[in-house]
């Protein structure tokens, strides 16, 4: 786990989860949540569930990412 945790921490992995949750977030928020958010009615509950758009992608790429990188590593070995 603490592999895990150490490969997700580089920068080239975060940075690029962050990018990818920032414009798959953004999308799914407006597919889902832009009547609310263009007349600035949001509900708490609508915030956690914007919140939580944005970290699935996030969670995704970096899971997806550290698998990639543990395992070309492992072919290499």
């Amino acid at each position: 786990m603490a592999m895990f945790f150490r490969t997700a921490m580089q920068p080239a992995v975060y940075r690029t989860a962050i990018r990818i949750s920032l414009l798959i977030g953004t999308v799914l928020a407006l597919i889902n949540h832009s009547p609310a958010i263009f007349s600035l009615t949001l509900s708490s509950q609508n915030v956690f569930q914007i919140v939580l758009t944005y970290l699935v992608p996030y969670g995704v790429s970096t899971y997806s990412a550290v698998k990639a990188i543990r395992e070309t590593q492992n072919s290499s070995s």
